[in-house]
């Protein structure tokens, strides 16, 4: 029997609470953190440990039910702003952990980055014979 190449359910929630993966996992892991819609992914990834929090000032505080709305609400908008500050971090976090380069980058990016590189040497190193 082959090694499954994308984690079941308690594989993902575990891999969502900061545990490794499998290696035969791995490919899955480099394109959930750097690939197509890796952002969104990890904007959602990251409310899941949140949800008890939440669930629990919808249940457990009394008031009307749009002050404990706005008690979610405010909660959200908190760990959506540390999420996106930490991203970063996080996925290199991720990465190292599973065996992959910290500094690995979408095809996206490097090919911006690559751009602007050419942009920059073309502006400030081009023709230095000329100096």
């Amino acid at each position: 029997m082959s090694d499954p190449t994308r984690p079941n359910a308690v594989q993902w929630l575990g891999y969502v609470l900061g545990r490794k993966l499998p290696m035969s996992m791995q490919d899955w892991v480099r394109n959930d953190l750097v690939g197509k819609g890796a952002v969104p992914r990890h904007l959602l990834r990251s409310m899941i440990p949140f949800m008890p929090i939440f669930i629990g000032f919808v249940v457990l505080f009394p008031g009307a039910l749009w002050l404990r709305g706005a008690m979610v609400l405010l909660s959200v908008l908190l760990a959506l702003f540390y999420t996106v500050a930490f991203m970063e971090l996080n996925r290199a976090r991720r990465l190292e952990l599973h065996g992959l380069p910290s500094n690995l980058k979408s095809d996206r990016k490097r090919a911006a980055l690559d751009t602007e590189r050419a942009r920059y040497e073309q502006l400030h190193l081009g023709d230095r014979s000329s100096r």
